[in-house]
């Protein structure tokens, strides 16, 4: 069961977003127009996303770059002091057989209160660039 048009125009401007128009199925496509991205060289360690992170920064998702088929590894921290959440094992002994870069959506936000913010870990020959709300 979908909202009408009217409660998610009240849902969407009280977060900063600005519409597009209406899908096919009447919902109303939006996009966040307070969007960043923060890139992150390769052979970085807990990197953090923006100028200090905090609590509820968003992150909706991380496009990473292997720039050699030996591409290292890129991990994702929610708080600086928090178990890794392994998002790309790297090429490692198996070489990667394709370099372009690849999206992988996260879309949450920040909870880990001990050093707060989204923190990026990226091996050797990897970069990322990560798209969210930032502080």
């Amino acid at each position: 069961m979908s909202q009408n048009l009217a409660a998610q125009v009240a849902v969407t401007e009280g977060v900063g977003a600005s519409f597009l128009n209406q899908s096919k199925f009447g919902n109303l496509q939006t996009t966040n127009t307070n969007q960043q991205h923060v890139q992150i060289a390769a052979s970085q360690t807990k990197a953090v996303l923006g100028a200090t992170g905090a609590v509820g920064d968003r992150l909706n998702g991380l496009i990473i770059v292997p720039a050699t088929a030996a591409a290292g590894a890129v991990s994702l921290y929610d708080g600086s002091a928090s178990t890794a959440i392994s998002l790309f094992a790297g090429g490692g002994t198996t070489p990667l057989t394709d370099l372009k870069p690849f999206f992988v959506p996260i879309n949450a936000k920040a909870a880990t209160t001990a050093s707060p913010g989204w923190y990026v870990t990226t091996g050797a020959n990897v970069s990322v660039v990560a798209v969210g709300n930032f502080t």
